[in-house]
């Protein structure tokens, strides 16, 4: 089964239980019954939209002051800790504890605290809380578990298997969402058989979890939806294929490096990330946030410039395809001269292996870290071919703006 659709790149902002930056979503709406259930961004197809307007009409979340929700965009932990604090009623359970990184003044210390001492969340070794770390998809689903004390009743591992991608859960967590399973509080989408355990998770993702586990509560009543982890139930046997059309843009980002430099003759290798979710127009998300496209940069010598050639794309769920996808061609160039100060140039900047032999013979300057250099030649080989030379120009590329890949060619992706 093929489906061909319209194409959207970006789903990148957030949910309602915090502060991102410049903007500031509230918590919760002051009264439910006026609360917003509608928002500009959410289609009523949207695969969390019920999700998602059954807590904002119970005033657990709510939108952006422009009307929007953003559920793709991530949680973190204090966001988290202030959304639990709203969607359950518990008594402490152990007494507070002072999180040096969590000062009074917070927006989100009480919530914390609250968290905390009710069981929800714990903090890190040295009395850390890490309230601005975007909390991954299990530890929501551990947090879930233990603040309402569920314990796995059959066999934990046993549970886990029903998870393609069961070997990514981290050891701490596998018997409390092997008990999250039991009481259906997991939601994965697209494909129930994916948890994708160490991923950021979303706005929506978090209301699904959180709604669920009000459901094992017996607060609110189930929704019916396919994406709902149940234990027992048959789950489809053929995978279900998208076509992503020629042309469609895959929008990345390199975290490594501000700058990259390379000559004009040299080839890369490089690995890219994913930074937005890749959708269809009904919601689908075929290439998720924090895939990784690997390729390498490459001369375009008719130009004079440096193009990003995609060669593998990998999903966050562990599948790898081919993928026939390239930049823009790149010809901004940075002159390197003798005498220049190289900490001014390595500043945030990765090298390929010649624009690091280049620099280090050009400034005189023999002791570039392995760590700015990008895999490829060995600089050693290639320090000759710039003997005598005063001065160089290389390639300058920001990767966040200039790598944005177009894709040249149809390809199938399988969401099973």
């Amino acid at each position: 089964m093929f489906g061909h659709f319209r194409w959207q790149s970006g789903c990148a902002a957030f949910m309602a239980l915090g502060i991102t930056a410049g903007t500031i979503a509230p918590l919760v709406t002051p009264t439910a019954s006026f609360a917003q259930t509608t928002f500009t961004d959410l289609q009523s197809n949207y695969w969390a939209a019920e999700f998602i307007q059954q807590l904002a009409q119970r005033g657990i979340i709510a939108g952006f002051p422009d009307g929007s929700f953003r559920p793709e965009q991530p949680v973190t932990r204090a966001q988290f800790a202030a959304m639990i604090g709203k969607a359950f009623q518990k008594a402490p359970e152990r007494q507070a504890v002072r999180f040096y990184d969590v000062p009074s003044s917070l927006w989100a210390s009480s919530a914390i605290q609250d968290a905390y001492t009710t069981g929800f969340l714990s903090g890190y070794p040295g009395n850390r809380f890490e309230p601005n770390q975007n909390i991954p998809r299990e530890q929501v689903l551990v947090s879930l578990a233990n603040g309402l004390d569920y314990n796995v009743s059959g066999d934990a591992e046993s549970n886990l298997q029903y998870y393609n991608d069961s070997n990514n859960i981290s050891s701490y967590a596998r018997s409390p969402i092997a008990a999250a399973t039991e009481k259906q509080i997991v939601v994965n989408y697209p494909n129930v058989k994916f948890l994708n355990p160490q991923a950021t998770a979303t706005r929506a993702q978090v209301a699904a979890f959180v709604y669920q586990a009000l459901v094992s509560s017996g607060k609110v009543a189930a929704i019916n939806s396919p994406y709902v982890v149940a234990l027992g139930e048959p789950t489809p046997s053929k995978p279900v294929a998208v076509t992503i059309p020629e042309g469609t843009v895959i929008p990345i980002k390199y975290e490594k490096a501000e700058k990259i430099l390379v000559t004009k003759d040299e080839t890369a290798p490089l690995t890219l990330t994913v930074s937005q979710n890749v959708i269809t127009d009904k919601g689908t998300v075929v290439i998720p946030t924090g895939s990784r496209v690997v390729g390498e940069l490459r001369p375009v010598k008719d130009k004079g410039g440096s193009q990003f050639i995609a060669q593998k794309l990998i999903l966050t769920n562990g599948q790898e395809y081919p993928i026939n996808a390239t930049s823009e061609v790149i010809t901004k160039t940075e002159t390197v001269k003798k005498g220049i100060n190289t900490k001014t140039i390595l500043r945030n900047t990765a090298l390929g292996a010649g624009a690091a032999a280049a620099v280090s013979v050009v400034t005189g300057d023999r002791a570039i870290a392995a760590e700015e250099v990008l895999g490829g030649a060995a600089i050693g080989g290639l320090i000759s071919l710039f003997f005598g030379k005063k001065s160089v120009d290389l390639i300058a590329i920001d990767p966040n703006t200039d790598l944005q890949m177009t894709i040249g060619q149809n390809f199938e992706v399988s969401l099973k």
